[in-house]
């Protein structure tokens, strides 16, 4: 019997089906005593590389209204177009400075949100 080319086997495995190529593993599994998950010692490395992702940074943060500046009327027209609140609801949240515009959002959307409020000409942070 000749030796088929890995392009050869992989030609051959495309004309199966699913169902045909799970069979087909299984029995291979079986045949060599191996198993087509993945070893642990991959799942292990993985792992350190989700926490080193958390600990960069949070993945959510608040954004709080310090100071509504010198342009209040630009200062609620902007909070109003953030939060979605209308325009007497916007007013008693930018007149109870400091106090949270948005909380538990992504710190881009935070950063984001910073930008229009500071342009308005109110002081923010981002906690």
């Amino acid at each position: 019997m000749a030796k088929l080319t890995k392009e050869e086997i992989i030609a051959s495995l495309k004309e199966y089906t699913i169902l045909e190529l799970n069979d087909l593993v299984k029995a291979v599994e079986e045949e060599f005593g191996v198993s087509a998950a993945a070893p642990v010692g991959v799942a292990v490395a993985a792992a350190p590389e989700e926490e080193e992702g958390a600990a960069k940074g949070p993945t959510e943060v608040s954004l709080i209204l310090t100071a509504c500046g010198q342009q209040k009327v630009a200062v609620i027209k902007a909070v109003q177009a953030i939060t979605g609140l209308g325009l007497m609801d916007a007013k008693k949240l930018v007149d109870g400075a400091p106090c949270p515009i948005k909380e538990n959002i992504s710190p881009v959307e935070a950063e984001e949100h910073k930008k229009a409020l500071v342009a308005a000409g109110a002081e923010v942070d981002i906690k």
